[in-house]
């Protein structure tokens, strides 16, 4: 065997024994059933897990009956096997490396009084009255 084929066999080698990476996102809120958007794609209803591929911030929107619609972000650290330079050297360890973020919502129950629906509405349209100078 040449020196070239063994060199060959070790690199074809390598590429089948390198590890996988499976990345979710958990999501949960309470109540539980709220529905999830994350950057404006629809993933599910909590509790759910969806696959990412990036880290870094996502817009989350979570919807449910009788409470008040929360929108915010949140952040996929990534953990420190796939922090850049690590993660190439982990590639070459067999097996499946595993990265799990866990997010956690607590939604507010919906404000039905109609007096501050009213006092909300009208803060609302003086705000896109053309004749205000703001």
């Amino acid at each position: 065997m040449t020196h070239r084929q063994r060199l060959l066999l070790i690199g074809l080698g390598s590429t089948l024994l390198a590890g996988c990476v499976e990345r979710r996102i958990h999501i949960t809120s309470e109540p539980s059933g709220a529905a999830v958007t994350l950057n404006d794609v629809d993933v599910g209803r909590t509790p759910c897990e969806v696959d990412f591929t990036y880290f870094g911030t996502y817009e989350v929107r979570l919807r449910h009956p009788g409470y008040e619609t929360l929108v915010t972000a949140a952040e996929a650290r990534a953990p420190l096997h796939e922090q850049p330079g690590i993660d190439f050297a982990a590639m070459f360890i067999p097996g499946t490396k595993r990265t799990r973020i866990d997010w956690h919502f607590d939604l507010e129950p919906a404000r039905n009084d109609p007096a501050e629906m009213i006092e909300r509405a009208d803060a609302l349209r003086g705000r896109l009255d053309p004749g205000d100078s703001d």
